[in-house]
């Protein structure tokens, strides 16, 4: 189990650092729609590139996000059952959940994905709009989010047995994380504390 554990710290970190980038994709996807708009408004002139390139950066933060999101207990549950259980008891549903639910939804998904992406690649195919982006490098985003997405299911997976053996804590509880400033102002804290225990 302590060999399940450390690959699961893994794939934490790496949908940790994926998920941090993915969340800029947002912000390109904003500027880039607020510069359509604007040039659209000013000099009656658009450019389907533009539109594509937002959908495309849309299409990557959310599927590169996904395996984040479930790491952070984040995607929406709908719990009229689990939430009646006992804590073991919701343990087990998201066992079976992420068993025969998610973990087989993920290979279909890679089934179609992986050759879709590779048939966008090898024939180059590219948007039917006129000034279209090349498609491929969007069709790249299903199988690779899928793919983190499922590991992290996996990751989950082996913290609920993990769990119910007694190993480690609640893998369920939500992780609250410290703001920046929280961080400088507890920096700034230990600075004063050495500097007076210095004296």
């Amino acid at each position: 189990m302590h060999a399940l554990l450390k690959f699961s710290k893994a794939v934490d970190w790496l949908n940790t650092q994926v998920g941090k980038y993915a969340i800029w994709l947002i912000l390109a996807s904003t500027v880039i729609s607020g510069v359509n708009a604007i040039i659209r408004k000013l000099f009656n002139m658009s450019s389907n590139a533009y539109l594509e390139v937002q959908w495309y950066l849309f299409a990557a933060s959310f599927l590169l996000a996904a395996g984040y999101t479930l790491l952070n207990n984040e995607h929406v549950r709908i719990d009229v059952v689990s939430s009646r259980l006992s804590k073991r008891g919701q343990i087990w549903v998201d066992i079976i959940g992420f068993t025969f639910f998610l973990t087989p939804i993920c290979l279909a998904v890679l089934w179609y994905g992986i050759p879709f992406f590779l048939q966008g690649l090898r024939s180059g195919e590219t948007s039917s709009n006129a000034g279209g982006l090349i498609r491929w490098p969007v069709y790249a985003m299903i199988p690779l989010g899928f793919t983190l997405l499922m590991l992290q299911g996996w990751s989950e997976l082996i913290k609920r047995f993990a769990f119910l053996q007694g190993l480690i804590d609640d893998p369920t509880l939500k992780r609250v994380e410290k703001t920046s400033e929280e961080e400088l102002a507890e920096a700034i804290s230990r600075l004063a504390e050495s500097k007076t225990s210095a004296r």
